[in-house]
């Protein structure tokens, strides 16, 4: 990472002057976005960064996190919680989820920070024009006429989704959902909003509560009225030894998750999905904008 910061609200006296630390993401937006903020904080308090986001899926960052490949990045609750310390059933307290999370990660060698409020769920969407014939409302209504009309019913899904417990095949089971194997599509996320949005092919689609493209592509989306899913509130999640060698990180990062929200992920989410913008670029101007950072 080669940009020219300053410190701003935090990093006074570059208290990582001398590291050399590698920061690194997940392959969609907001993860990317999250991870270069962190990237961006760290050099404005004086160390060397090694930019390692866009990985791949999520075990990807997990694992490099575990292994010291890289240092930090952005993790969601209900994804450490679910998918990778093996639970099936979410906690609804976003609060009692993190700390079950950090708890049992002591032992993987992951250090969680305090999480933000900026919560990354999953949702289904739907374009107005359809739901005008459906009016589902609830992920209840659409398991209603998967059962009542199972060919009306189309979902575009991602990979990861379609296999993930607190995914695709959970949601079935908790909503009994009867969706015919051959009306599930697979497909990049970016597809999903497109083909949902313009296409007849994608009844619902897969999509994330902090996505720009929902109020830009005007969809509508069904509420989790089950409470099926886990809250997947954003927190910064740390290789360990590093933690013990650079305790300031906390100092460093905790304002930043203090300051994201849902509101603020759709925002700057938009800035990259919608209009097209540098994910880096948007990390650091909102980072300046706020006072976190400088510019010389």
């Amino acid at each position: 990472m080669v940009d020219d910061v300053r410190p701003g609200s935090v990093g006074k006296g570059l208290p990582l002057a001398g590291a050399s630390l590698t920061i690194t993401s997940k392959n969609f937006s907001e993860n990317i976005i999250l991870g270069q903020m962190i990237g961006l904080i760290f050099k404005a308090a004086g160390a060397e960064v090694l930019d390692r986001t866009n990985l791949p899926g999520s075990i990807s960052g997990r694992e490099a996190i575990i292994k010291g490949d890289a240092d930090a990045i952005y993790e969601y609750t209900g994804t450490a919680w679910i998918t990778y310390q093996g639970n099936q059933k979410p906690i609804a307290d976003p609060r009692g989820q993190w700390e079950a999370v950090r708890d049992v990660d002591v032992r993987n060698g992951v250090t969680w920070l305090p999480p933000s409020t900026l919560d990354n769920t999953y949702t289904l969407a739907i374009n107005k024009r359809n739901n005008a014939r459906y009016k589902l409302r609830t992920l209840s209504d659409v398991a209603e006429l998967s059962r009542r009309d199972p060919s009306a019913v189309t979902l575009c899904v991602e990979n990861e989704f379609a296999s993930r417990e607190d995914g695709l095949p959970g949601m079935e089971k908790a909503y009994g959902m009867d969706i015919p194997a051959g009306n599930i599509r697979k497909m990049d996320a970016g597809i999903i909003y497109t083909q949902v949005a313009k296409s007849g092919s994608c009844l619902l689609g897969e999509a994330y509560t902090t996505d720009g493209r929902i109020k830009a592509m005007n969809l509508d989306t069904m509420a989790d009225d089950k409470h099926f899913f886990p809250n997947y509130n954003a927190a910064p999640a740390l290789h360990t030894p590093t933690f013990q060698r650079y305790p300031v990180i906390a100092e460093l990062l905790d304002p930043l998750s203090a300051r994201l929200n849902t509101a603020v992920a759709q925002e700057l989410n938009a800035r990259v999905d919608v209009d097209g913008e540098d994910p880096h670029t948007v990390a650091k101007e909102w980072l300046v904008e706020q006072g976190f950072i400088k510019l010389p």
